[in-house]
């Protein structure tokens, strides 16, 4: 009988996307033979990952997980929202998420650093994942804030499962305060982001194309008016302190009472708290964004298949 080493091993998983167990099986059962252990794969309808390695994952899970002064939000990706629900699924995100938060949210560290429970890392046990479940998954992103002292707060909208969801936010408050004081004022403020989605923290911190773009735009639409440069300097002004109202986060009417500017708000909570109070940073993390997402078209599958 062949040897099956741990490289014909993982010859076999690279090729089938199968676990690791199931490669191991279908080379004892066919004395080593790759070809032959990816026909028995087939035939048992464990090979599922092959085909569906180069299909689109735009659903799945956004996870958090936090200590009190750091938290982080992944990303793990799957083809169809039904596995979403999926509990072994949820698991699989749990880990990473997990994992994540020992390694300060840094992707490639959490992605090679070992999963829970196994001797192999977060990327191979989502590959195995994807020969178990049967769909296209992918650890997609993974992102951490922390302070030195103070508290990140995190939020999930959409929840599937205790810190799982659709769309994730981390808000980083650095202070002396109660850190219950601070963590009721995150959970507030993370929830306005998950409302308003900025595009900055401050408005230095906006970028400068985006600036340019809006000053543009705005400039275009006072010419035609008609009126002169000097009136139209002075409505720019004033227009694009309303853009800033818009999309800087520290500058928008806080979501919660729908009259206070963010940073009033937290100017504020730290009179109340007898002590400074200052925003660290933020983080949102929504499902999918940014992947582009095939569009079925169920009528022209139909008249396809009657061709």
């Amino acid at each position: 009988m062949a040897q099956i080493t741990a490289a014909l091993v993982k010859e076999l998983r690279d090729k089938s996307g199968a676990g690791m167990m199931d490669c191991k099986k279908a080379l004892g059962e066919n004395n080593g033979d790759i070809e032959a252990a990816m026909d028995w794969l087939r035939q048992k309808g464990i090979a599922k990952a092959e085909k569906k390695s180069g299909r689109v994952a735009a659903e799945g899970l956004v996870a958090v997980a936090s200590n009190g002064p750091a938290a982080v939000a992944v990303e793990v990706n799957s083809e169809t929202d039904f596995v979403s629900r999926n509990e072994q699924f949820q698991k699989l995100v749990n880990g990473v998420v997990g994992v994540a938060l020992e390694n300060g949210g840094d992707y490639d560290a959490t992605k090679d650093a070992t999963y829970p429970g196994t001797s192999h890392s977060v990327e191979a046990e989502v590959t195995e994942a994807v020969g178990t479940i049967g769909e296209n998954m992918t650890f997609r992103r993974s992102v951490g804030l922390s302070v030195p002292n103070g508290v990140v707060s995190t939020y999930i909208h959409n929840a599937a499962a205790p810190g799982l969801g659709k769309l994730a936010v981390l808000v980083a408050l650095e202070s002396d305060a109660d850190a219950d004081v601070l963590e009721a004022l995150g959970k507030q403020l993370a929830m306005h982001v998950a409302a308003t989605n900025p595009q900055s923290m401050t408005v230095e911190e906006l970028s400068e194309e985006a600036v340019e773009r809006e000053k543009a735009v705005l400039v275009e639409q006072a010419r035609e008016s008609g009126k002169p440069d000097n009136i139209i300097e002075k409505m720019i002004v004033g227009r694009m302190n309303k853009f800033y109202q818009e999309v800087v986060f520290v500058e928008q009417t806080f979501v919660i009472d729908g009259e206070t500017k963010v940073k009033k708000v937290i100017e504020n909570a730290a009179k109340d708290a007898g002590t400074d109070i200052k925003l660290a940073g933020y983080v949102r993390l929504e499902l999918g964004e940014g992947i582009e997402k095939e569009e079925d078209d169920f009528a022209a599958e139909v008249a396809a298949m009657t061709s």
